[in-house]
């Protein structure tokens, strides 16, 4: 008979009771990929995965232990579980570790509302190298691009059932189509590289091609010529490509588990006004297609929809089971595991209320500034909020974009830069965070 994952994740729990554990949790995921990547206009890299994983934690009183592997024969799990338990019994008492209550799990679900699989046939290598491909040439087909870096198409389909002692046992399949392009244009040090890219659900909702090898194209052109902007304090527009990494940090400092360790810069806001009042931060794991939805986090609870921030107040943490106990509370469903690893709380799809202007208004009303088109490195003090990232973009001089710029660092301190932020219009709906372009004014700019 097939081992699915179902039977495979009750299969553990069975064994887990037989090897002495007071109660367990199971998970198994089932997946594979197939990727193309191309290279001047033959076949560069093909690789095909498929495996299955299994995971598995135990309690014995209050003492946890997880173990995984990727082997699914009987006397797998029953040394999986033999070794989870000798190790549980070795471990320290942790009060704040458990199962839910079976009151408090998730029961009834629309996976079809989610529409987390695309049930059309898989694409065949040939048609992925055919995207690919097309992606490259419309790469180069942009005057001014010399080479295209990489260019690549993919596929893949994961399916995870999750089991626990406390009765829950559910699951969901899920599917992913990507095609991207990575483009450089001029040459010697005077070289500069661009990307686009995009991955849905659906094959069919999928950008072609030929856009996204053209936009990485255009992309890499526009940052010729480009050199480092003036040091002072300016505006600062974060192009809807990198806003989302604003809101990212103050989604990780309303995570639980920073809250509860003390070590978050908005450990003493609840309550308190984070944002503009106009402004609210949304999850919403409800939307059907988008990467982050999902009916049940990963300790079996209801997954919810709930204003993270509304109109400007920050109304609560985001919450697994042990990170709510310890502060005395209750999760919110927010539970995120790996195959290996005990449960931790993260946050699913985020949408941040939109503006009214779209980028070219927020542009020409900024006056003289920077819009960052991409980031790298991070500084980011988790206790105080101080910021400071390497930045690259676009200088803007009286409400016009001026000229390509680079090397230069932007800094500030989270908590004054999102009270002040100005949203655009631009943001794309499809993605999981759904963040628009941000204007912050005075920043640091230190360049020249």
């Amino acid at each position: 008979m097939t081992q699915t994952p179902e039977s495979l994740s009750h299969a553990l729990l069975d064994a887990a009771r037989k090897a002495g554990a007071d109660a367990a949790d199971a998970m198994v995921a089932e997946g594979s990929s197939l990727s193309i990547e191309v290279r001047q206009g033959t076949l560069e890299h093909a690789e095909r995965s498929e495996g299955v994983d299994l995971g598995l934690r135990v309690f014995v009183g209050q003492r946890q232990a997880c173990v995984s592997a990727s082997d699914m024969r009987a006397v797998t799990l029953t040394a999986m579980a033999e070794r989870a338990v000798a190790m549980a019994r070795e471990a320290p008492e942790d009060p704040y570790a458990g199962l839910a209550e079976p009151g408090q799990l998730a029961r009834d679900w629309d996976l079809a509302a989610l529409e987390l699989f695309d049930a059309s046939a898989e694409p065949a290598p040939a048609a992925l190298q055919e995207d690919a491909l097309a992606a490259e040439a419309a790469g180069l087909a942009v005057s001014g691009v010399t080479q295209v870096q990489s260019a690549a198409a993919g596929y893949g389909t994961h399916k995870v059932h999750m089991a626990a002692t406390n009765g829950f046992s559910g699951g969901y399949q899920r599917s992913s189509r990507s095609t991207s392009c990575t483009a450089i244009a001029g040459n010697g040090t005077g070289m500069e590289r661009d990307y686009d890219g995009d991955s849905r659900t659906f094959q069919a909702d999928l950008r072609s091609a030929k856009d996204i090898g053209t936009q990485a194209g255009e992309r890499a052109i526009e940052r010729l010529g480009a050199r480092k902007p003036e040091t002072g304090s300016y505006p600062v527009l974060f192009d809807e490509r990198v806003s989302s990494s604003l809101i990212g940090h103050l989604l990780a400092a309303v995570n639980g588990a920073s809250i509860a360790r003390g070590s978050s810069w908005l450990k003493d806001a609840l309550g308190e006004q984070i944002l503009p009042a106009h402004l609210s931060v949304t999850e919403d794991p409800f939307r059907p297609r988008i990467a982050g939805s999902r009916p049940f986090d990963g300790e079996g609870l209801a997954t919810q929809r709930r204003d993270i921030i509304d109109n400007g107040i920050l109304t609560g943490w985001t919450l697994d089971l042990a990170s709510a106990r310890k502060l005395n509370m209750q999760s919110t469903g927010n539970a995120a595991r790996g195959v290996g690893s005990v449960p931790s709380p993260s946050q699913w799809n985020i949408a941040l209320t939109q503006g009214k202007d779209s980028r070219a208004d927020l542009i020409s009303g900024m006056g003289t500034g920077l819009l960052v088109t991409s980031m790298i490195g991070s500084t980011i003090n988790p206790n105080t909020g101080d910021y400071s990232r390497g930045a690259a973009g676009f200088w803007v001089e009286n409400g016009e974009i001026a000229y390509p710029v680079n090397e230069c660092t932007i800094a500030g301190n989270l908590r004054d830069m999102l009270r002040s932020i100005v949203p655009a219009n631009d943001a794309r709906s499809h993605l999981s965070r759904v963040v628009p372009s941000l204007l912050v004014e005075g920043m640091t700019l230190a360049g020249n």
